[in-house]
């Protein structure tokens, strides 16, 4: 039976370090699924932890711990990306490991991202209307939710607070319900037997990991990053610069004053506080998590006994 694991869960918890001790142990190769870490050029911000002076091998994978990673760098980052091109290409990644009697784990806390390689999602075929997404820009996320509730009632619905302020995740939501009779096909699901690996850990902990890994990519020289990014043509209009850890530093990139700075390191831990908590709101509506909080003594074993069970036999209680 074909295998695939999954280590998801919020931010700042471990899940690369874990997944690359899974991927050595168990003979795995990891796929990211992170929608920032798809962007070239973005390193620092999103956390690949790439080692000095790598570089991709040809097939397009790194080199990582002893571990191969994909999925980084496949997305030009001064264009767009959309789900559909994510599915494809994750896809065929996982095939292609399958294919060599590798077990693929994919990892990472875009829970979109998993969702889509896993399940299937029928809207990502619903490609982007540029003259619609023109045509909406210059509305506030208030008007933005009311076209979308008058188009598509149910789906206005069903967002919560901050999605409900999220101009990008409201105009697609617009798109797509304008092009709902474009759907032709039902979302086609990965066939494998899944194991799907939680990580969780208290607030209070875990926002002081996100600060402490906010100073660290801070001293890594996230600045002396962005500066690079936009001078290779990379705008704060693209889609890449949305990113958490990237989008904080417009304002000091255009004004440069210790007010600006400091507010840029502030906004960039709330927001990841913010995302974190998003994330397990997202990822608490899937029952096959099995969870484990990472403060807890020796948690690695337990993940490791878990994954070691399912892959002898599948049966995880």
């Amino acid at each position: 039976m074909r295998k695939l694991l999954i280590v998801c869960g919020q931010t700042a918890t471990g899940k690369s370090s874990l997944a690359i001790s899974l991927a050595k142990k168990f003979g795995g190769e990891i796929v990211s699924a992170d929608s920032r870490q798809i962007y070239k050029g973005l390193d620092i911000g999103t956390g690949k932890e790439l080692p000095a002076n790598s570089k991709p091998q040809k097939e397009g994978y790194y080199n990582i711990d002893g571990a191969r990673v994909w999925g980084y760098d496949i997305a030009d980052s001064k264009k767009g990306f959309s789900v559909a091109q994510y599915i494809k290409i994750a896809r065929t990644i996982i095939e292609n490991i399958l294919a060599r009697g590798k077990l693929p784990i994919i990892v990472g806390g875009t829970g979109l991202y998993i969702k889509a390689v896993i399940d299937g999602i029928a809207t990502a075929e619903v490609r982007p209307n540029l003259k619609l997404r023109k045509s909406l820009s210059e509305k506030s996320p208030e008007e933005l939710f009311e076209i979308l509730a008058r188009v598509d009632a149910v789906k206005g619905a069903s967002l919560n607070a901050s999605d409900r302020k999220n101009p990008r995740r409201l105009v697609r939501g617009i798109e797509v319900a304008l092009n709902k009779s474009k759907i032709k096909c039902q979302a086609t699901e990965l066939e494998a037997d899944t194991l799907f690996i939680g990580l969780s850990a208290p607030k209070s902990v875990l926002e002081n990991r996100i600060d402490v890994r906010v100073d660290r990519r801070m001293h890594s020289g996230i600045e002396k990053e962005i500066k690079s990014l936009l001078s290779r043509g990379v705008t704060w209009g693209s889609q890449a610069m949305d990113s958490l850890g990237y989008r904080q530093w417009e304002m000091y990139f255009k004004k440069h004053d210790k007010a600006s700075y400091e507010n840029a390191i502030k906004r960039w831990k709330a927001e990841e506080h913010g995302y974190a908590k998003r994330q397990m709101t997202w990822f608490k509506k899937d029952n096959r998590i099995k969870w484990f909080d990472i403060t807890t003594r020796d948690y690695e074993r337990s993940v490791e006994k878990c994954v070691s069970i399912w892959y002898s036999n599948g049966n995880v209680s």
